[in-house]
């Protein structure tokens, strides 16, 4: 992703409804490394084959820490319908991981934890600003637009998206 500063007032060049996807990871026991850092680890293999490949439906993510405990991942994706078929694919890296966690956790007794939130946003129910920004979000996963193209105001641009 380019650090590159974008000048002015953008806005994401998304088209038509949009998939958020959380997902993250929480250590409960730091001394437990055998438990929680397979998983950890996993998540980034994960990514690299999404981004390989575009018709997987992946546009973007971007990963955040809340602590040394836990981090998260923001995605963006194309469908649900693509997120749900990366996650049963028994020959890609998600299915054989979701497997090794879960044997894990069992043994672990609560050493790790792993969540994941899916929003399902319909055209003309997101709106997205980014002054003299990188590309962020939603905007780096799909590029940018100026502003003035979707509207001046939030309130215009979630009208606009609604045509």
């Amino acid at each position: 992703m380019s650090r590159k500063v974008i000048p002015g007032r953008n806005t994401a060049a998304a088209e038509g409804d949009v998939v958020v996807f959380h997902i993250g990871l929480r250590v409960n026991r730091l001394r437990a490394v055998s438990d929680w850092l397979p998983a950890f680890m996993a998540m980034p293999r994960m990514l690299r084959e999404l981004s390989k490949e575009r018709s997987s439906g992946l546009l973007g993510y971007k990963v955040l820490f809340g602590s040394l405990r836990d981090f998260y991942i923001v995605q963006y994706w194309a469908g649900k319908e693509q997120l749900l078929a990366y996650a049963y694919q028994q020959d890609m890296e998600h299915r054989p991981a979701w497997t090794a966690f879960n044997r894990r956790a069992r043994a672990g007794k609560g050493h790790v934890g792993i969540w994941h939130e899916t929003f399902i946003v319909p055209a003309g129910s997101y709106e997205t600003v980014y002054v003299d920004m990188p590309a962020y979000g939603l905007g780096a996963a799909t590029g940018v637009v100026p502003v003035g193209r979707r509207g001046d105001t939030a309130a215009q641009r979630l009208k606009a998206g609604r045509r």
